[in-house]
Parts: C-alpha cells; structure tokens; sequence
C-alpha cells in the first residue's frame, strides 16, 4: 500500500478536484443506502407484526447545536419516524402504509445510484488522465535520456513498458482507483452504522475481519513477484519480435527460420506458465473472500441470535435483520477491495519497470546558467579522453578543426571515429579533458543551442514513416514547400520525389522502405541542406550505395560542403581525398593527421590502408 501512494502522490495532484467531488459522492452514496436500509425495520414489524410498542410523537425540545441534542438526536428520530408509520398504518391501513414506504426506498434508491453514478463519472478524468501522463513522461524521458541508456536496454523491452506495462497500469491500477476510494468509505460509513445499532456485535467483527485481510495480504505479495517476472519475460519476448522483423532479410538468407520460431515458442511458452500462475493467483481472489465472507456472516448469525435470546438482549429481530443487511452490504466492497489489491499487486510490478525509465538519471543536462555559442573560429578536442564501462575508446584527443574546414576521420573498426564525433553534438560526454566552440566549453551551452549548429548524414539514412515533405522538413519549423523543392534540388531528390504518385506527399514508408537506399541517402542530404547548419557530420554516408547512387550522393554532398565545416567518417578513401585535412585513428589515438598526399609520402599507417583498398 505504500508504494501505491506514493503512485498517488506522483499522479494525482492534477486532478484533486475530481478526486474530492468523488469522495463528496461516494460519502452521499454510502449515506443513501444506510438510511435506504432502515426501511427494512418498520416493513417487517407491519408485515410480521413483530413489535407492540406503542410510539409517542416527542417533541424537539433541546436547543439545536448543543451537545444534548446532538446526544439525543438519533433517539428522537427513530421514535417519531415509528410514531408517523405506527399512525400511518392506524388510520390509512397496512397496505397504504407499504406502498410509502416503498415509494420512499425508491426515491432513495434513485438518489443512492445517482450519487453512485456521479462518483465514477468524477473518476473517469483520473483514471483516464493519469494514464495519459505516465505515457507523456515516459516519451519525454525516452527522448532526454543519453544514447548509453539505451546502449544497455533491449529495444522490445523499452517498447513493452510503454504499450504493456502503462496498459497494464490502466486496467489494474487506475481500474481500481473507484473500489479504493469508494470501499473504504462505504465500510466506514457501515460500520458506523452498525456501531450505533450493536457496539458488542460490531467489535466482534472486528476481531474477524483483519483475519481475512491478513490471508488475502499474503497471496497479493507472492502474486506482485510473479507479475514482475512476469513482465520481464513479456519484453523479452516483444525483444525477439522485435529483432526478426529487423533481421527478416537475414533470417531468410540463412534458413534460420525454425531456429527463430524455436527461440520464440520456449520464450512464449515460459511467458505463459509465468501469466498461467498469476491468473490461478488472481482467480483465487473471489473465491477465498467469498468464502471467508460466508464464514464470517455465519459466525455473526451464531453470536447476533445468541444476543437476541438472552435475558438482556439490547437488539431485537427486525434491528438484528437490518444489521445483517448492512453486515452483507459491507462484505461486497471488502471483496472489491480484496481484488483491487490484487490487481494492485501486479499494476506495482509494472510500474516498477515503468519506474526505470521515468527514474533513470542523466548526466548530459543543460547548465544552470548557459551561454551562447555560435561558431566564428574553430571547435577543439583538448586531451579529451572517454569510455565505455572500463575500456578507454578515446586517449588524449588533441585536434583543431578551423571554420570552414573539411576533416576527415579514417582507421579500422574500432578505433573510435564514431565516438569522438557523438562527443561534438554530447550523446556522451567526455570522461576527461574538453570540447570547446570557439574557446567556450560546449557543455557550458544548451543542448537545443549546440545540436542547433549540426546537422547529421548518416551511414544509414533514418527516415520516418511520413511524407516525403515531412521528412525533409523534419527539425525545421514552418518550413516553406519552396524551401523544401529547393533543398530536394540541391540534394539531386526532385526529380524521383515528383515521379511519385502525390509528389512531395507521397509516403516513404517505415523507414523508408518504399524508396532505394541512394533515395534514402538524398532525402537525408535533403533534410540537412534545408537545416542550413553551420557544422556538418557525416558518417559513411556513401559506403553502402551503387557506384551511380554514390556518384549522385556525393555531387549532393558538395554541395552541402559548400561554406561548412565538415567532418567526415569514413571506410572508402576515395571519397575524402579533397579533404582540407586527414585524422588517421587506431586504438584510440591519432596517430597521423594531414592532406591526403602528405600521407602517403609518410608512408605510414594511411599509407598501408590505401594499399589494402587499391588492392
């Protein structure tokens, strides 16, 4: 219960007004009912015949507000509410008498399920509304969280917790939210009820029913370990999903289908006798508290007629009914509650991994008092150092990359290319040394400012699931669709975008399956070309296409260069000849710099690399 308030004192806060308008409900509710109830006292004794007292109209003497009359009050009311139906009964008969008094549990009937029917209606804003947040701040945290993050997270993982996992908590958590706000106060009220009617047999039950709570308490934690394990099993197996539909091209080429299928079956299978126990867990709910509820009301039934036979009885039958009445009422929303915290158990087992999200911290953060920065000289690598758990990937970077300057970045796999230039844009920050812009430290910027001076060409063009004008306007606000013709120009894209059914509207497809990938590349080009960044970053953006897509890439790339600095990564040499200046990387380290023929005539490491590619 602890940990589902503080859900509460996460979530709730926005919506406090609907909170108390349904706890205003549920109090009216519960109030309606008790007093619909008391109507069962007076119809038995004219139906049975029970009671011979006679009842005299008192009146209301004491001066109101006073304890006395406070004291006095529920005295008074039951003896004139049985003198007006003893003297209905005398002078209008037994039958007029009934049809009121039924006329009378009608119309509070009518007011208990209206004020029932405005307490979920005031429910509804917080049930759907929280669910709403959870999915919003699970977006903007995917979306502020480093690349390392997620480095060491499965993919199907993070997607189960967002569809799953927030699922999950609609229907388990916030679906109970109406029994938790409501059960407790019907049990409240009703146990006032039956309080004032017997002390003695009301303490009684209150030796029984933490017994039952106690029980059921037990199963409910042995059922949230299982619904974690649970949960954790159900991403792993959205993981493989996940991964065949990227690796389907490559499953097929390998025959590795039944491996595949084979993989997923005992995942699913393991997920379903996970999910079977916490179902057997779940269905054992309504059972065990209907049962422990039978037992209770028969314990009752023994010691309410054991109190009702002796000498001094201070309850009579028709009272002793109307207890019973109230005791059953009271044990449905028990049972209610008894399954809420079942369902609680298992919505706290999902937001548990919900939680690793929302709660995972980041140290690339916006400084507390940021400065501008815009580049007018030249970005600098001073001794910049960096790893990945315990393995140095950069050690002592020192380079200086003036305005306007292409640098290219050439080594074997490995040797960190990729990772000192996802420190410029801080996807990782450095573990020692620093980056400046124009002598300011970079970490000393935004990041909305710092990521707005790059634009990125990668080696795989990421493209979204939209129109071709979207996607080239992707970053851009109000982007014009001449900006965009001219930009797709510029990038050698117009020409194949126009052929298209809906020209610039036309959808690409997820990941812009429908196009080639010397295609992809252009709308990629394109899309930094309208960006207009005064730093570019490309990363092998030509090594995967046809000699003719790279030839028409790299004209679009020119003219992308134009005016810009540029760094460049890259495999195949031949493209980073023309290059202002050469960063040769291996293990870490640039172990030579300089223009593409200065390289050579070293004879060094540069040199062995154009030898193995011209081979």
């Amino acid at each position: 219960m602890k940990d589902f308030l503080h859900i509460l004192r996460r979530f709730i806060p926005p919506y406090k007004r609907y909170l108390i308008l349904n706890v205003v409900f549920n109090v009216l509710s519960a109030i309606l009912n008790l007093f619909s109830f008391v109507l069962v006292i007076p119809i038995l004794n004219i139906l049975f015949k029970i009671e011979e007292k006679v009842y005299a109209f008192i009146p209301w003497q004491m001066q109101p507000g006073s304890w006395e009359w406070w004291k006095s009050l529920p005295a008074l009311v039951k003896d004139n509410f049985y003198w007006y139906v003893s003297h209905l009964a005398e002078s209008q008969g037994a039958s007029f008498t009934l049809i009121i008094l039924g006329l009378f549990l009608v119309g509070m009937t009518f007011l208990k399920v209206g004020a029932m029917y405005l307490s979920f209606f005031t429910m509804i804003p917080i049930r759907t509304g929280v669910v709403r947040d959870i999915r919003n701040q699970i977006m903007q945290k995917i979306t502020r969280l480093p690349l390392g993050f997620f480095s060491e997270e499965r993919k199907g993982d993070i997607i189960a917790r967002v569809s799953g996992d927030v699922n999950e908590i609609e229907t388990s958590i916030m679906s109970s939210l109406d029994m938790l706000f409501k059960n407790p106060i019907l049990i409240a009220i009703y146990l006032v009820g039956m309080f004032i009617i017997s002390w003695k047999l009301t303490l009684f039950v209150f030796i029984l029913l933490p017994l039952a709570g106690y029980i059921m308490g037990k199963v409910g934690k042995t059922l949230k370990r299982q619904s974690l394990s649970g949960q954790q099993q159900w991403g792993y197996l959205m993981s493989q999903v996940e991964e065949t539909l990227s690796g389907l091209r490559i499953i097929k080429a390998f025959n590795a289908e039944e491996k595949i299928r084979q993989r997923f079956r005992q995942s699913n299978e393991a997920f379903r006798k996970i999910t079977g126990k916490i179902y057997m867990r779940q269905q054992l709910a309504h059972p065990m508290s209907e049962f422990l509820g039978t037992l209770t009301i028969a314990i009752v039934l023994w010691y309410g007629g054991s109190l009702i036979l002796s000498a001094h009885s201070t309850i009579d039958a028709p009272t002793f009914i109307y207890y019973l009445v109230i005791f059953y009422s009271l044990i449905n929303p028990a049972k209610d509650l008894s399954r809420a915290s079942y369902a609680i158990q298992k919505g706290l087992a999902s937001m548990q991994r919900i939680d690793k999200i929302l709660l995972a911290g980041s140290n690339i953060k916006d400084p507390a008092c940021p400065q501008k920065i815009a580049l007018a000289r030249e970005i600098a690598y001073n001794d910049v150092w960096f790893r990945y758990n315990d393995h140095w990937v950069l050690k002592g970077i020192n380079l200086v990359i003036p305005k306007g300057q292409t640098i290219a970045l050439v080594g074997q796999s490995g040797s960190g290319k990729s990772t000192l230039v996802d420190l410029l844009p801080r996807f990782y920050d450095a573990n020692e040394g620093c980056i400046t812009i124009d002598g300011t430290d970079i970490r000393h910027a935004t990041l909305y400012n710092l990521r707005g001076l790059m634009g990125n060409v990668n080696q795989e063009a990421i493209l979204f699931n939209d129109t071709f004008f979207n996607n080239i306007a992707f970053g851009v606000d109000n982007a014009s669709p001449a900006a965009v013709e001219e930009a797709a120009r510029i990038a050698n894209a117009h020409d194949f975008i126009i052929a298209c059914p809906e020209g610039y509207n036309t959808n690409i497809g997820d990941r812009g399956g429908k196009l080639s990938g010397g295609q992809r590349q252009r709308i990629s080009i394109a899309r930094a070309i309208l960006k207009n960044p005064p730093i570019l970053i490309l990363d092998e953006a030509t090594s995967a296409l046809d000699t003719e897509s790279e030839r028409l890439v790299q004209q679009a790339l020119e003219h992308l260069m134009q005016g810009r600095t540029t760094i460049i990564i890259a495999h195949r040499l031949s493209t980073i000849r023309r290059a202002d200046r050469i960063c040769v990387m291996h293990e870490g380290k640039i172990v030579e710099h300089g223009r593409h023929e200065d390289l050579l005539r070293l004879g060094g490491y540069y040199k062995k690399l154009c030898d193995m590619q011209n081979f």
